[in-house]
């Protein structure tokens, strides 16, 4: 009998597999609900590269420093400007790389961890501070933008860009009362097609230095005219904030309000958002972070300096003047 069932079941095995066979494919959880890349990456930049939300942001260096350490071994200097400014003037040492070509540098033309410093040059320090930033977030905390650009180098490079753009045009258009931040809400739509946060982080990178730094930049004029089409934040100290600010901008404070657990989700996606603070570097750092995460963030040129100049001056904030700006030597 026992003998019996056994060939019986050998019998049915083949029938059993078969029909098995014909089962509806298994579907994971990753098939059934992808991973929300937003969040995935957002927890990997807090969890491993949470730079703009420390004091180390923004990783500003003064011309005097460069200027001393041009010929040390341990620093490396990168000029983004075009190749026609660079040929007009660049210090010593400075190696031409354009923004879009910042990541193959980095990767394949320097070993990055033999420097002590990389800074990255620009006309103004705005353009090296946003592509400086996108280096903090693919994890080379060495890189640093050096402050007020080429202007504080030699007074024919501020006179081409921060002594023009200073002003007080708008000064009197200031408003005092006080803005809520918008509640929070959705998060930003990311689809790289990536589920890991350091893949996403890439693909989001690459777009990024693949994207000229111009497209993030609104003039002060645009944004006086119609602050409405604008969710403005000013990225400036609350006391700050209360002295005047742009009508309708509203006040978060520079390391603290952008992360998961504080304010990042009360910016909203469905609209521009316009960062400001008094120079426009420091900013340059946030909204870099903000358009990788998926946000449609603009800095504005020159920050405070475009608009309330004197204020900053009076008051000690940040404010470009010819004091700023040196007469060191250049390789012309």
């Amino acid at each position: 009998m026992r003998k019996l069932s056994f060939i019986l079941l050998i019998m049915l095995l083949p029938a059993t597999l078969l029909i098995s066979s014909f089962k509806e494919p298994s579907t994971s959880v990753n098939n059934l609900n992808p991973p929300n890349e937003f969040e995935t990456l957002l927890s990997f930049l807090e969890a491993n590269r949470n730079f703009i939300n420390t004091d180390a942001a923004p990783a500003l260096i003064p011309a005097d420093e460069v200027k001393k350490n041009f010929k040390n071994p341990k620093y490396h200097i990168i000029d983004i400007r075009s190749a026609t400014w660079f040929e007009y003037g660049h210090i010593k040492n400075a190696a031409n790389v354009q923004p879009a070509d910042l990541l193959n540098h980095f990767e394949n033309s320097i070993i990055p961890s033999e420097y002590d410093k990389i800074v990255l040059v620009c006309y103004s320090g705005q353009s090296a501070a946003y592509f400086t930033s996108l280096l903090r977030l693919a994890g080379y905390d060495n890189a640093y933008s050096m402050n007020w650009g080429m202007s504080s180098w030699r007074v024919d490079f501020a006179e081409n860009s921060w002594l023009k753009n200073t002003s007080d045009d708008f000064n009197s258009k200031l408003e005092t009362t006080s803005n809520e931040k918008a509640n929070k809400g959705a998060a930003p739509a990311i689809s790289t097609g990536k589920s890991e946060g350091e893949a996403i982080l890439r693909a989001r990178l690459e777009k990024a230095f693949a994207t000229p730094y111009k497209e993030s930049i609104v003039k002060s004029s645009a944004v006086f005219e119609l602050p409405a089409d604008y969710y403005i934040i000013d990225y400036n100290g609350a006391d700050r904030y209360a002295k005047g600010h742009i009508p309708q901008a509203v006040q978060y404070d520079p390391n603290a309000s952008l992360s998961s657990t504080t304010d990042l989700l009360t910016i909203p996606t469905d609209k521009r958002v316009l960062v400001y603070g008094p120079t426009g570097q420091e900013t340059a750092y946030v909204v870099a972070y903000l358009n990788v995460l998926g946000y449609n963030a603009g800095n504005l040129a020159y920050g405070g300096n475009s608009f309330m100049h004197k204020t900053l001056k009076d008051n000690n904030w940040e404010a470009f003047t010819k004091k700023d700006v040196n007469m060191f030597p250049v390789i012309e």
